[in-house]
């Protein structure tokens, strides 16, 4: 099975949590494993936000580049992304949920172009046919 990591299911499998170590068991029977690069940069700024050590930080983002093969963003996956959040947003609103960012959409997006999964547990990607949900 093809997956992609989203930012949620990474901070989960770095808490050590049991969420995490459902992760943990994807990651290992995963075929391949993606992450978008806008993953990178959302975990650095919660971690650098959160006060974390920056030398950290860059062994948890390096862990991640090591686990799994990294996607850019290119003018294809950004058109995708567009078209995802036009869903996620109609989504969010029929659940009462916030709008979903754009880092979802695009991690989404990746997912669609990959034919993978998304392994998650935000709120914004439950019940979709694209992910493995983290949550109980």
């Amino acid at each position: 099975m093809k997956i992609v990591i989203d930012s949620y299911a990474w901070i989960e499998h770095f808490l050590g949590s049991e969420k995490g170590r459902k992760v943990d068991e994807v990651l290992e029977n995963a075929d391949e494993i993606y992450t978008p690069d806008i993953v990178l940069a959302e975990i650095a700024r919660k971690y650098l936000r959160e006060g974390v050590q920056t030398r950290i930080v860059n062994s948890r983002l390096e862990e991640i580049t090591e686990a799994s093969t990294i996607i850019c963003i290119d003018s294809k996956l950004a058109l995708a992304a567009s078209e995802c959040y036009s869903k996620m947003a109609e989504y969010a609103r029929k659940c009462q949920l916030s709008r979903p960012s754009l880092f979802d959409a695009l991690v989404l997006a990746t997912a669609k172009s990959l034919e993978a999964k998304v392994v998650t547990g935000d709120q914004h990607f439950k019940d979709m046919p694209e992910t493995i949900w983290l949550e109980q």
